[in-house]
């Protein structure tokens, strides 16, 4: 995900994101940052923050729990705003979207 120098939301996107790194995806023992499953922070509404992201697949055992990890990594990081995490899967994941970080922690370099 990358944050515009000129967004109005930049501070606020960098604390999320900071936030989202504490989230490991449970069966790949990677955050969901560098598996590049955060599509998009919202910050528009002063009482909220709103996550789109995706996981690895659809049918994810673990779907549920990382969607609850972003959901209270969130929360920590802004206690005066509600965390909203919403699911996407358009686009589907794929490792082209991992960063050099992540593949490397994958071992797919």
């Amino acid at each position: 995900m990358i944050i515009e120098p000129n967004d109005p939301f930049a501070a606020e996107k960098h604390l999320a994101v900071e936030a989202l790194f504490k989230v490991i995806d449970p069966e790949l023992f990677v955050n969901v940052i560098d598996l590049g499953m955060v599509y998009n922070l919202d910050f528009e509404k002063s009482d909220c923050v709103k996550v789109l992201m995706t996981l690895t697949s659809p049918h994810c055992p673990m779907g549920e729990a990382i969607k609850n990890g972003a959901k209270n990594a969130l929360e920590i990081a802004f206690p005066d705003r509600v965390a909203i995490v919403d699911l996407t899967f358009d686009p589907p994941w794929s490792i082209d979207v991992v960063s050099e970080e992540g593949k490397r922690q994958l071992g797919v370099e």
